[in-house]
């Protein structure tokens, strides 16, 4: 376990990382923006956060709680130094534009309409500060028929149609058991951010990154949406199991339940020689990846029987190494203790904090930790 930790522990120390050098605004609160923020942070950005007097909303979104502020907040804002200024007031706004004259990268995800009435919109600004890549995570954007509206995670789910594909097959609609949507926005801001600072180097000049919950949410979609392009059939829920591939589900064995991630012939036919039903893999129903899928339900409950006989957690290490994809079902505490996630650094410790460590290794610049949530500052570095 001390080696561990040590593999935990080692990109914490400061190091030039891949944005060394580049200054970001953060304006935004809740999710998608200070996400997009932290990851930036992560990879040598120098994040300056700017919340209201009274605080990013997301500070009372618990319990838990330390020191008063819910884990909801220190999940999206290492890496970054606050200050609390009130853009409403005319002080608020001189100070947020001499800090915009310093940046590079300025997020934000007010309600569209609100940063221009108080004066300081892209459209407004954009003379004056024609190197700012500004980066907006709104609802909808700014125009359309839902143009302006806000937006909220579990609602995009619903109007993108990720709730109507998720849940068992006779169930209802669900939503996705975390926001996928205010995640892949913040993602997605990234990328646009990313894209609009390597331009930047051609032109000079900066532009709008308008990354949006509905945008993301309808990207969401395959294979639903390539399916429905190509038959007209309406997607349906599957539980577990994939629209397209099968076995691709949870099975029972004797011991847990293990997902099986089937996605070939060859994989089919080692897993059932591995678990002694060698004859199904030449059954005329299940030979072929399109028939497999096409008998799924007859298909399931003869696997399951045969892996009665197995303990999952063995059954599916031994599978891997044989190339053929399962894993068992594990809850979150099990995720975050594995040896795996020490090893890859996906686990961050600091002074009084805890975190989830950056997904994206670069070689020579890695993502490094060098603020924890609720570190003050009035400037960039």
């Amino acid at each position: 376990m001390e080696q561990q930790e040590d593999s935990m522990e080692k990109t914490i120390a400061p190091a030039a990382g891949a944005l060394q050098g580049i200054r970001v605004l953060d304006l935004s609160r809740i999710l998608g923006g200070p996400l997009c923020g932290q990851i930036l942070g992560d990879h040598g950005a120098d994040v300056l956060k700017v919340e209201p007097p009274a605080g990013d909303d997301t500070r009372a979104w618990g319990p838990p709680f330390q020191d008063g502020v819910a884990s909801y907040y220190h999940g999206l804002n290492r890496n970054k130094r606050i200050q609390f200024l009130d853009l409403a007031s005319t002080e608020g706004r001189e100070k947020v534009l001499a800090l915009m004259a310093q940046a590079d990268v300025l997020i934000e995800n007010f309600k569209i309409g609100t940063m221009e009435k108080w004066g300081i919109g892209y459209e407004q600004l954009r003379e004056r500060f024609p190197s700012l890549v500004w980066c907006r995570v709104s609802g909808f954007g700014a125009d359309g028929p839902l143009g302006a509206w806000p937006g909220y995670d579990a609602a995009i789910q619903a109007m993108t149609g990720l709730m109507s594909v998720n849940g068992e097959r006779d169930g209802g609609p669900l939503r996705v058991g975390l926001p996928v949507v205010d995640m892949v926005t913040g993602m997605n801001a990234v990328i646009g951010v990313m894209l609009a600072l390597h331009e930047r180097q051609r032109s000079g000049q900066g532009q709008l990154v308008d990354a949006a919950l509905y945008d993301s949410g309808i990207s969401l979609l395959h294979p639903h949406a390539a399916n429905w392009f190509m038959d007209g059939r309406q997607p349906q829920r599957s539980g577990n199991a994939h629209p397209n591939i099968a076995p691709y589900d949870v099975l029972q064995t004797g011991s847990i339940p293990v997902f099986f991630a089937v996605g070939n012939d060859r994989q089919f036919r080692l897993l059932c020689e591995h678990i002694g039903c060698a004859a199904l893999a030449q059954d005329e129903r299940f030979a072929t990846a399109g028939q497999r899928s096409i008998h799924r339900d007859a298909l399931k409950p003869l696997l399951e029987e045969a892996l009665a006989a197995f303990e999952g957690d063995a059954l599916a290490t031994e599978l891997m190494g044989i190339g053929v994809p399962a894993a068992p079902v594990q809850p979150v505490d099990a995720a975050l203790e594995h040896p795996h996630t020490l090893h890859r650094q996906l686990r961050v410790r600091m002074p009084g904090y805890q975190g989830v460590g950056a997904p994206v290794k670069l070689s020579r610049t890695p993502a490094t930790y060098r603020h924890a949530p609720l570190t003050p500052g009035d400037s960039f570095e």
